[in-house]
């Protein structure tokens, strides 16, 4: 790149140089630790051809500085709040502001596109993330670091992503139905187009395969929103056909408490006329009459992993497991019994 002498050279002549954009050069002379190690290199080499007319650099900052942005747009109780506050507090460890965005108005925002260009940011958890998947292709093209907890959606195979074991946590479960003589089954599952429902829906089909009994659309019921309104809503319309099943699943707990309500409506017991059965273990399973057989997922360990792995991303180190699954424990309590004859 041809100069004259004396003249020193810009961001601009940079950028033009190594075919990058001005605000990736600008994050890194700024020392911005959300930058791929080869992005860097590509810069610094264009800088040292430069010499002594090239931008002056700032050092580079702390391992500690720059907050970590954290999404996670639903209400922050029981699942989502026990995720948040072990991701606060694993920050905490690290010495790390965290920047939240939460609620459920915070759905349709679409924040991600703009998030590299923040200066105070260095990196972000995205928890089961409601945005287009070209968002995060478009983030994860930026080269800044993110990690997603739970995604709703098959994520690109280099995005870096913690969830639970969905299918061997279903199967487990489903597997302690069949062995207790369940055959007819009700499934009460989750939007469909989540990922953990497929995956889920997978998990407890298999065992009554290798039972010998093929589902029926007639025992499967999907509902928009997870909540225990439409959880009671999909157990009557199950619990009200001409054969009812022996017991019922539900996607999550909130659902299964639903669940024991349209059961207790119809004059059923549970668990001597009607098994039912959550996912989650959180503090309402606990809460019930009688308490849940449930799915337990390392929701606090879920947050701490994600920090970790964000954390070995912006210290530049090589991440050789980029989809991690965490194993699941099933909770056995009063709620599952052997079928009725």
């Amino acid at each position: 790149m041809a100069r004259t002498a004396g003249v020193r050279a810009t961001v601009r002549d940079v950028a033009a140089e190594t075919g990058l954009s001005i605000a990736t050069v600008s994050r890194v002379l700024n020392g911005a630790t959300n930058v791929a190690p080869h992005t860097r290199d590509l810069v610094l080499a264009a800088v040292q051809r430069l010499g002594d007319r090239a931008p002056v650099r700032r050092p580079e900052p702390p391992a500690a500085s720059g907050a970590i942005y954290v999404r996670c747009p639903y209400v922050l109780t029981d699942y989502f709040g026990i995720i948040v506050s072990s991701i606060a507090e694993t920050l905490e460890l690290h010495g790390r502001q965290l920047v939240l965005n939460a609620g459920e108005a915070a759905q349709p925002v679409r924040v991600l596109t703009g998030l590299s260009e923040r200066p105070d940011v260095a990196g972000a958890i995205l928890i089961l993330p409601p945005d287009p998947l070209e968002d995060l292709v478009l983030l994860r093209d930026q080269q800044f670091p993110f990690v997603v907890i739970d995604p709703r959606s098959s994520p690109p195979r280099d995005v870096v992503t913690v969830s639970a074991a969905h299918f061997a946590g279903a199967r487990r479960l489903m597997s302690h139905l069949v062995e207790l003589g369940h055959r007819r089954v009700g499934i009460i599952g989750g939007p469909q187009e989540w990922l953990a429902n497929d995956a889920r829906m997978a998990g407890y089909v298999a065992p009554l395969a290798d039972a010998g009994v093929l589902p029926t659309a007639e025992l499967v019921r999907h509902v928009p929103e997870p909540n225990t309104a439409n959880g009671y809503l999909a157990a009557g319309e199950l619990l009200d056909l001409p054969e009812r099943p022996t017991a019922l699943v539900a996607f999550n707990d909130k659902m299964a408490v639903g669940a024991l309500a349209a059961a207790a409506d119809r004059g059923l017991r549970v668990p001597q006329d009607l098994s039912v059965a959550g996912f989650d273990d959180i503090d309402v399973s606990r809460a019930t009459t009688p308490m849940l057989t449930t799915v337990r997922q390392p929701l606090q360990e879920m947050g701490r992993m994600a920090v970790t792995m964000l954390m070995r991303m912006l210290e530049r180190h090589t991440l050789e497991a980029v989809h991690v699954s965490l194993g699941t424990e099933l909770v056995i309590r009063d709620s599952t019994a052997p079928a009725p004859r």
